[in-house]
């Protein structure tokens, strides 16, 4: 295996690094910000950064996994999660960009992904997961509306019907639950994700590289058309909710561990 090393290096505890097989033409990008791997607009901005290098430099797809305990457990609330203190905010630059960039995505999961967490896993092509993973969409339980393009991304995978169940109730989907409803390819047990996702990547990285991604843009012609409309919408409606007595009383919920008393306010 020949590595070739990408931005690696912690910046304010982040951790995102990527490493290359030439013989395989896969690159893999792992990442990490704490036990929980929350994310803000700067970890995913690296993260789509070593994806658009990876695509640069000939790579035919992508493996993104953790070095966390969980796969991403969604953003964090600080206020600079969102917007760069230029005024970027993350639906505008960052998550078009991680649905434009050009090479199919593997996801290997393990432990939890959670609301904007789980946005990050529905991006991608495909989803390894393991019993062990909780799924969830869990922006109604800390009441606010859902994002990352979830709109579109989760009736897509499960259907309308099915998704809206999952929005309204925020509830979280074991593994083996989440494998019979679409929401992961394969499922395996923890000491095989890693292999899995990688060998569905070298799968694909067998295909030919113009005809896979020009296949990609087919199949994901619609989501892309209609994805600033979605993002769009999505930031009004959580713009929206973030000024309530309900949201504040989620995220305290939340924060504390129990169960929130939400009014309607």
């Amino acid at each position: 295996m020949n590595t070739r090393p990408e931005p690696g290096k912690a910046v304010d505890g982040q951790i995102v690094e990527s490493s290359h097989d030439s013989t395989r033409h896969v690159t893999t990008i792992r990442f990490a910000n704490g036990i929980n791997n929350f994310f803000d607009i700067t970890l995913l901005g690296r993260l789509v950064t070593a994806i658009e290098e990876a695509a640069a430099a000939g790579a035919r797809a992508v493996v993104l996994e953790s070095l966390g305990k969980h796969f991403c457990a969604g953003m964090n609330f600080r206020p600079d999660t969102l917007v760069h203190g230029g005024g970027a905010h993350i639906y505008d630059d960052i998550v078009p960009r991680i649905f434009a960039q050009p090479l199919p995505i593997v996801a290997a999961i393990d432990g939890a992904a959670i609301g904007g967490g789980f946005g990050l896993a529905l991006s991608a092509d495909f989803r390894v997961a393991t019993p062990h993973a909780r799924f969830a969409a869990n922006f109604a339980r800390i009441g606010i509306s859902h994002g990352f393009g979830t709109s579109l991304t989760l009736p897509r995978i499960v259907g309308v019907q099915r998704a809206t169940e999952i929005l309204y109730t925020g509830r979280r989907i074991p593994g083996h639950e989440a494998y019979a409803l679409g929401l992961c390819d394969h499922l395996v047990e923890p000491d095989a994700v890693s292999e899995r996702a990688h060998e569905l990547a070298a799968d694909i990285a067998t295909s030919s590289p113009l005809a896979v991604r020009s296949i990609r843009r087919t199949m994901r012609a619609s989501l892309l058309d209609n994805l600033s409309a979605a993002l769009a919408e999505e930031r009004r409606e959580q713009d929206r909710l973030r000024g309530t007595a309900d949201f504040a009383e989620g995220v305290m919920a939340y924060r504390e561990q129990r169960t929130p008393v939400f009014t309607g306010r």
